[in-house]
């Protein structure tokens, strides 16, 4: 069997991996004692693909918004049995869920482990959808998007959004709108599965303790065999000018508090595998060494009452897009953009201390240590990173290399008041 393992010494895992026939890439991070397993079968795919190439077609295509997470839905839906009681039975728990750039379906079981990747396998590999079955799931996912339309934190994080991006499809809901979910239709639902849910665009990662063999052997089994090969997918993305559509946008909602999010829109998108998760990494340092709870900015401002515990920051950054957002609830949220802005002024070596850094960088290496703990960190992360060209494996590396001259850099490029935006949703009054 064409078998490939990766060691890391540091952290004493090894990864197997092995291509299918199909062009399926599965990989297996073995966990000796572990009595819980998890499986991911995830697709490069999200709700960010919406102009593309179809599958034996030459063709650009528009699809509505919302088919990526539309088609994660229906893809529980069976002729007879119900998917979730078939798991249930097998005493797993199984989801799904469907982001901006990958679609995941999983579980996680402690018993009849092969027989639920099996299971997980053929129900990911055979759709059934119908007139009717996508009729019905329209009035479904309206509700969930109304639902989310009246949430203040979806709003004003999408909100955030709508005034960063000018034309990337990022700041459309994931779900769609209420609107072009009526567009989507069976034949739909087909295109956009055969071209992007092909085993070449698909990985399994699994975690437990488990025999790699037996994975193999379960998974030739159950994949179908009429698969057809795709070798690049061609998605289109608008061209996103540098700067930002709107520097302020307000709303009222009910809220017992003013919401706010600040964002940074990210101008250098074109890095991919490790430069690509070096910056994410740098800059998610920035935010908690600037940031966090244990910052002199957080501390300060808690104690003026100008933020509560909710304040954080964070960064992402993935194929077409990037950005920072620093967010939370305060009774003045433009009085907390002005004194960021003010921070963002001073010297950057009084604010951004290289002993801060160093306390940082070993924090975050001691959470990824405490994170092997766990199947579902291990999962997530693995398939987040998967996409990104990245293995999992090598995460301590790339935290170990990280410098503080790295940090300063990076600052100096990202954080600046012309890429800034700020997003409020005020209580109703």
């Amino acid at each position: 069997m064409d078998i490939k393992i990766y060691e890391n010494e540091k952290i004493r895992e090894k990864l197997y991996y092995k291509k299918m026939k199909s062009g399926l890439k599965v990989y297996f991070m073995p966990k000796e004692g572990y009595t819980k397993q998890y499986a991911i079968f995830a697709t490069d795919y999200g709700s960010i693909d919406n102009v593309f190439t179809p599958i034996g077609e030459k063709e650009t295509v528009e699809v509505p918004e919302g088919i990526a997470h539309f088609l994660e839905h229906k893809l529980f839906e069976e002729p007879e049995q119900n998917i979730f009681d078939k798991f249930s039975r097998l005493g797993a728990n199984v989801n799904a869920y469907t982001n901006f750039t990958q679609t995941a379906y999983l579980f996680s079981s402690t018993e009849n482990f092969y027989d639920n990747l099996a299971l997980l396998v053929e129900f990911v590999q055979h759709p059934y959808f119908t007139d009717e079955n996508v009729e019905k799931e329209k009035g479904i996912i309206a509700q969930e998007i109304n639902m989310y339309r009246d949430n203040p934190s979806w709003r004003v994080f999408f909100n955030c959004l709508g005034a960063m991006y000018n034309e990337n499809p990022v700041k459309i809901d994931i779900a769609g709108t209420v609107e072009s979910i009526q567009n989507i239709n069976k034949e739909l639902l087909y295109k956009c599965y055969n071209t992007f849910y092909s085993p070449t665009n698909m990985v399994i990662f699994i975690v437990g303790d488990l025999s790699f063999d037996e994975i193999i052997k379960v998974i030739d089994e159950s994949e179908k065999k009429d698969y057809k090969e795709v070798e690049k997918i061609n998605r289109v993305f608008p061209e996103e000018p540098k700067e930002v559509r709107e520097k302020f946008i307000e709303e009222s909602m009910m809220t017992s508090s003013p919401l706010f999010y600040i964002g940074f829109k990210d101008t250098n998108n074109e890095l991919e595998g490790e430069k690509r998760v070096r910056k994410d990494f740098i800059t998610n340092f920035i935010l908690d060494m600037l940031f966090g709870s244990s910052s002199v900015f957080y501390n300060d401002m808690y104690e003026e009452g100008l933020i509560d515990s909710s304040f954080g920051a964070y960064y992402t950054g993935k194929k077409s897009y990037g950005h920072s957002m620093i967010v939370g609830e305060s009774k003045d949220p433009k009085e907390v953009y002005n004194r960021i802005m003010l921070f963002f002024e001073k010297e950057i070596t009084s604010i951004l201390l290289e002993e801060d850094f160093n306390r940082i960088k070993k924090k975050s290496m001691g959470e990824f240590l405490m994170g092997l703990n766990s199947v579902e960190f291990i999962a997530n992360t693995f398939i987040s990173l998967y996409f990104d060209d990245f293995l999992l494996i090598d995460y301590l590396d790339i935290l170990e290399s990280i410098e503080y001259k790295d940090i300063v850099e990076r600052f100096n490029n990202h954080f600046t008041k012309d890429n800034s935006v700020l997003s409020i949703i005020n209580p109703l009054r």
